[in-house]
C-alpha cells in the first residue's frame, strides 16, 4: 500500500496528489526525487495539533531534507530551524525562516561556523562539550554580543534503535555525561559573553516507542530541578526530535512530554524531520534490466547508492511500488533483488522484496524518500545528481535541477603542471606497454 494518502492509485496509474507520476519522469528524467506539498502539510498539522496547549514550538531538523522550497513550505506552516552547519544556516535564512527561529547543533562547530550564527543573531546555539565555552565566548565579545547557549546533555537513554542513529547513550559521541552539567554550566557562568539558560538533548531517530522519550523526559525534568537548586536559571528545554514517520503515537508522546516537563515552566523546542517528510518523497526510478543468476532474480535500476544511501548506510527497508499497476488480478509476486548500477555489492535497494513481473523500461516508485535521500546522496561513480520536484495538487516545480556533465567537470581542474606535454606523456605510456606485451 502507498504510504500516505497522497500517494495512490487511479486507474492503476500511481498519483502523488493530482499528478500522475509518468508525467514527472517523462519531463525530468529518473531517477528524480518527488516531494507532495499536501503530506508535509498534513504531518505538520498532525504534530502541531497533538502539541496544542504545550509551551512547544517545532524547529525542523534540515539534515533531513534541506531544499529550499521543502524548507519554504515548513516556515509557511510556522516551522523554525534545527541546523548542523553553516550551509544549513544559510539555506534556513534564504529560505525565510527567521533567525530567532534557528537553532544551532553538531558537535564539531568550526570557529568559521560559530562566528557566522553570532553575525546572524542565530537564537541558540546548542554547545556539546566544554571545550566550546572559551572559544565561542571570545568570538561573541569580539562582536559585542552575548551568546545564547543551552548545553547539550547526553542522557544515557537507549532509544533501542539501529546503532548507527543512536546518540542518546554514554558510548556515543553527542553531548556531555548529564552527570557533568553543572560543572560545565558553571564555566560558562564565569564567561560574560554567554548566557546559558537551557538544556538539550536528542537520544536517537526512528523511535516507535514512546518510553524510551519519557525516560529522557524524567531525567531532564530531574535534572532541571537540580540544576535550579543550585541556583543554575533553566527557562528553554531542546527535546531533540528521533519521531519515527510512522508506528509512533504522537498524542501519547505529547502527553508524555506535557506530564514530563510542561510543569517546570520551560519554553520547550522539538526537532522533527524524517517524521515531517518522509512518507511525503518518492523516488522514482526506471529498470534497466531483469537478470537471474543461479535462479536468483535481479531487477537492475537506475537509481543508485548515490542517489539513496540509505539502505546501504543504514540497512534500511523502503517500500517499492510498480508505478502502473498490472490490470491482472492474479499477479504473483516473486522474491526479488532489486538493484542499482554503481559499482558496489552494497549498491542494493532491497533484497528477497515481494515484486510483481516487470518489464524493461518501467517505472518504479521507492517509498518514504523524502528523508535522508536527496540530502545524503552524492556523485559517487561520477553519477549525475537527481532532480527534485514538488508537487502540489495537479502542479510540479523542479526545485532542484538535475545536474550535468558539465557542472561536474566545471568544478575541477587540472595543475599546469600536468598540463604540459602530459597528454603525450600519457599516449607515449600507452605505446611502450602495448609494445611489451
Amino acid at each position: 500500500m502507498p504510504a500516505t494518502d497522497h500517494i495512490a492509485y487511479r486507474n492503476a496509474i500511481l498519483h502523488m496528489e493530482d499528478l500522475p507520476l509518468p508525467d514527472i519522469a517523462a519531463q525530468v528524467e529518473t531517477p528524480c526525487y518527488c516531494y507532495a506539498a499536501a503530506a508535509i502539510r498534513a504531518r505538520y498539522q498532525s504534530l502541531a495539533t497533538a502539541l496544542d496547549g504545550l509551551p512547544a514550538h517545532i524547529r525542523y531538523s534540515v539534515k533531513a531534507n534541506s531544499n529550499l522550497a521543502v524548507l519554504r513550505l515548513l516556515a509557511n506552516l510556522g516551522a523554525g530551524a534545527d541546523v548542523v552547519s553553516q550551509g544549513e544556516m544559510r539555506r534556513a535564512l534564504a529560505a525565510g525562516i527567521e533567525a530567532r527561529h534557528i537553532v544551532f547543533s553538531g558537535v564539531g562547530k568550526t570557529a568559521d561556523e560559530l562566528d557566522f550564527a553570532l553575525a546572524n543573531d542565530i537564537a541558540q546555539i546548542n554547545v556539546e562539550s566544554a571545550g566550546e565555552l572559551q572559544p565561542l565566548a571570545q568570538m561573541a565579545k569580539a562582536r559585542n554580543k552575548t551568546a545564547n547557549i543551552a548545553l547539550r546533555i547526553n542522557p544515557d537513554v537507549d532509544a533501542h534503535t539501529h546503532s548507527k542513529i543512536t546518540t542518546g547513550t554514554a558510548a556515543n559521541k553527542f553531548g556531555v555525561p548529564w552527570q557533568d552539567s553543572a560543572e560545565i554550566l558553571a564555566q560558562a557562568a564565569r564567561l560574560p559573553s554567554l548566557r546559558a539558560t537551557g538544556l538539550a538533548m536528542h537520544i536517537g531517530s526512528q523511535i516507535i516507542s514512546v518510553a524510551p522519550f519519557r525516560a529522557a523526559f524524567r531525567r531532564l525534568g530531574e535534572l532541571v530541578g537540580s540544576l535550579r537548586a543550585r541556583g543554575f536559571v533553566i527557562t528553554n528545554l531542546d527535546v531533540g526530535g528521533g519521531l519515527a514517520a510512522s508506528g509512533l503515537d504522537v498524542g501519547e508522546y505529547a502527553r508524555a512530554l506535557g506530564e514530563e516537563l510542561a510543569p517546570l515552566g520551560c519554553r520547550l523546542l522539538l526537532e522533527p524531520g524524517r517524521f515531517l517528510v518522509a512518507d511525503a518523497g518518492v523516488l522514482l526510478t526506471r529498470l534497466l534490466y531483469e537478470k537471474r543468476n543461479g535462479g536468483k532474480r535481479f531487477l537492475i535500476v537506475d537509481a543508485g547508492m548515490n542517489d539513496l544511501l540509505r539502505p546501504a548506510l543504514y540497512d534500511a527497508r523502503h517500500d517499492m511500488l510498480p508505478v502502473r499497476k498490472s490490470p491482472a488480478a492474479d499477479v504473483t509476486a516473486e522474491k526479488t533483488d532489486i538493484v542499482g548500477p554503481v559499482c558496489e555489492t552494497s549498491d542494493t535497494i532491497a533484497r528477497e522484496y515481494p515484486f510483481p513481473p516487470a518489464r524493461c523500461g518501467d517505472l518504479f516508485a521507492i517509498l518514504q524518500a523524502g528523508a535522508y535521500g536527496a540530502s545524503l546522496a552524492c556523485m559517487y561513480n561520477s553519477r549525475l545528481m537527481a532532480a527534485e520536484v514538488l508537487v502540489s495538487g495537479g502542479r510540479m516545480d523542479v526545485v532542484r535541477r538535475r545536474s550535468t556533465y558539465e557542472d561536474m567537470l566545471a568544478a575541477e581542474s587540472i595543475p599546469s603542471w600536468l598540463e604540459e606535454g602530459g597528454a603525450s606523456n600519457a599516449h607515449r605510456g600507452a605505446r611502450q606497454a602495448e609494445q611489451a606485451q
